[in-house]
C-alpha cells in the first residue's frame, strides 16, 4: 500500500455539519497537496445521498464531527501528479464512495475495492496518511488516481454526478445476475426513487421488460410515460399483487424503510433472486415459505469496484443515460436535506457547487 506523509496545506470551503442536528453550515479546512498519484479536481457537482443524510444527524453512531458529506462527485482536473498516466488538466472526471482501500487483498486484486476489508470512504473514512477524508460538499478534492473515473463527454456533469452512487449501486447487481446481456428477461424494481429511477433507465437500455413495484399508485403514470417501464405493480393492491406471482425473474429492492420482502419474494419466478440495495435501519421480515417453495435467493450488494464503476459510465454515455436531478445552490443545502428525509424529490438533489461565491 501506498503511504503518504500527511502534508494538509491547501485551504478548501465547503459545507459541514458539526453536530448531531445535521445542519449544515459553512466550513473552511485543509486538504493535502497532490501527491504524485493523485488528482486535484475543481468540483462542479455533488449530489445528495440519503447516506449523506444519515450522516450527517449520526443515525449510524459512526459520525466523526465536523462531516463534510458527499461522494457523488463531478469536477475538472486542474493538477495530475508525477505517476498519473490515466488523467490529464481538464478532463471530465467524477469521484463515488471510495477514496482507498488495502490495494493488496483478493477484492482489491479483483478489481472490487468496495468489498475490502479496509476500504475508507470519500468522507468520514480514514485516509491513508490518518487524516479524516471530507467529501464533495467542498470547491476542490484531491484524489488518489485508482479512485476516479472519466465522465463521458456527451453526458451533462450535474445528471451525472448521482451516477456515481445511485447508479453504480444498481448497475452492479445487474451485471452480477446476468441482467446486461438478457434481452427479454423480466426486472422487478422495488421503489420509484433515486436508485430505482435508474434501474429502470438501465432495465430499459439492456432490452428487459421492467416492472416496477410501489406503494405509491400515483407514480404509475411516471413510471410508465416518463421512465419507460412497462409494467406497474401496487405492493399494497392484493389483486395486483397475486396477478403478478411467479412472473419476475430479478428484483432489485431499493427501499430503505423496513418492508417484509415475502410478497416481493412470490413475484419471482422458481429460481428467481432478488438483490437487497436499499439498507432499511431496521431487520427485514423474510418469511422461509418464499424461498422453499420457489427455490429463491435473496442477496445484498454494494456501489461497486472502479473497474466497474468506468464500465458504467461508458455505458450510460453509449445509451446517453443520466439520472433525473434538481440542482440547488449551496445556499438550500438544508431545505433540500429536509424535503430529502421526506423523499420529496424527483429523483435526486444535486448541488451546484461552482455556480455559487464560496466566500464565508
Amino acid at each position: 500500500m501506498t503511504q503518504i506523509t500527511p502534508n494538509h496545506t491547501q485551504t478548501v470551503s465547503g459545507w459541514a455539519a458539526l453536530d448531531n442536528s445535521g445542519k449544515i453550515t459553512p466550513y473552511t479546512f485543509k486538504r493535502r497537496e497532490n501527491g504524485v498519484d493523485d488528482v486535484t479536481i475543481e468540483i462542479l457537482y455533488c449530489g445528495m445521498c440519503h447516506t449523506d443524510l444519515h450522516y450527517a444527524k449520526n443515525d449510524w453512531g459512526i459520525t466523526m464531527y465536523p462531516v463534510v458529506p458527499g461522494h457523488e462527485i463531478t469536477g475538472l482536473i486542474t493538477k495530475v501528479g508525477s505517476n498519473v498516466t490515466r488523467f490529464k488538466e481538464g478532463d471530465r472526471v467524477g469521484i463515488g464512495c471510495l477514496a482507498a482501500s488495502c490495494l493488496e487483498c483478493e477484492f482489491c486484486n479483483d478489481s472490487q475495492e468496495n468489498y475490502c476489508d479496509k476500504i475508507q470512504f470519500t468522507y468520514n473514512g480514514i485516509f491513508w496518511d490518518g487524516s479524516i477524508t471530507y467529501g464533495g460538499y467542498s470547491n476542490m478534492i484531491v484524489a488518489d488516481q485508482r479512485y476516479v473515473v472519466h465522465v463521458p463527454e456527451n453526458l451533462a456533469m450535474d445528471a451525472a454526478a448521482p451516477l456515481l452512487c445511485a447508479g453504480i449501486t444498481v448497475f452492479s447487481p445487474m451485471k452480477d445476475n446476468n441482467m446486461l446481456n438478457s434481452p427479454g428477461k423480466k426486472l422487478g424494481v422495488v421503489g420509484l426513487g433515486g436508485l430505482g429511477h435508474v434501474a429502470v433507465k438501465f432495465g430499459k437500455a439492456f432490452g428487459l421488460h421492467v416492472t416496477v413495484i410501489s406503494t405509491s399508485p400515483s407514480k404509475e403514470k411516471e413510471a410508465k410515460e416518463r421512465l419507460g417501464a412497462d409494467g406497474f405493480i401496487v405492493s399494497s393492491d392484493l389483486q395486483q399483487m397475486k396477478a403478478g406471482k411467479r412472473t419476475l425473474d430479478f428484483i432489485i429492492d431499493t427501499v430503505s424503510a423496513p418492508h417484509s420482502l415475502g410478497p416481493i419474494l412470490e413475484l419471482l419466478k422458481v429460481n428467481g433472486t432478488l438483490v437487497l440495495v436499499g439498507a432499511p435501519d431496521k431487520p427485514v421480515e423474510l418469511p422461509s415459505f418464499p424461498l422453499i417453495f420457489g427455490k429463491r435467493a435473496v442477496k445484498g450488494s454494494m456501489t461497486g469496484g472502479m473497474k466497474e464503476t468506468q464500465e458504467m459510465m461508458d455505458l450510460c454515455g453509449k445509451h446517453n443515460i443520466t439520472c433525473d436531478v434538481e440542482v440547488v445552490s449551496p445556499d438550500k443545502i438544508n431545505e433540500a436535506m429536509g424535503r430529502l428525509a421526506k423523499n420529496d424529490v424527483r429523483y435526486r438533489f444535486v448541488i451546484d457547487i461552482a455556480g455559487k461565491s464560496l466566500d464565508h
